[in-house]
C-alpha cells in the first residue's frame, strides 16, 4: 500500500508574510491554521485572514522536508517567482492547480 503524498505549501497572512509548511492532508492543515486554535502554527496565530498561495505534491516525507527546508532559505523575490510559476522547485513535484487551491480555501 502506497502512503499518502506529502504537500509543501505556502500561506500568506494579512501582513503579507509567507509561512511554509508540509502535510499529508492540505485541506485539513489549512483549516487548522484558519481556525486559529491549538493546531494553528504559532507564526500564523492572530494574523488572519490567511491565503493559500502555493502547494506542491512531493514523493515522500523526506522530499517534503528537504523542500520545506530549501524554501525557508529562499528570499521573498524567489518565493514570489515560484508562486507565479516563473521558477520551479528544484525537486521532483507536481504543482497543485489554482483551482484546487481555491477549493481548499473555501
Amino acid at each position: 500500500m502506497k502512503s499518502k503524498p506529502w504537500v509543501m505549501y505556502l500561506i500568506e497572512n494579512r501582513l503579507g508574510q509567507l509561512y511554509c509548511g508540509i502535510s499529508t492532508d492540505l485541506a485539513r492543515r489549512f483549516s487548522e491554521h484558519q481556525k486559529n486554535g491549538k493546531q494553528c502554527a504559532k507564526a500564523l496565530k492572530g494574523k488572519g485572514p490567511l491565503t493559500l498561495r502555493y502547494a506542491a505534491i512531493l514523493e515522500d516525507h523526506g522530499s517534503a522536508l528537504k523542500c520545506e527546508y530549501w524554501m525557508k532559505k529562499q528570499n521573498r523575490h524567489h518565493k514570489d517567482a515560484i508562486i507565479a510559476g516563473k521558477q520551479k522547485l528544484p525537486f521532483p513535484h507536481e504543482t497543485v492547480s489554482d483551482e484546487e487551491i481555491r477549493q481548499i480555501e473555501h
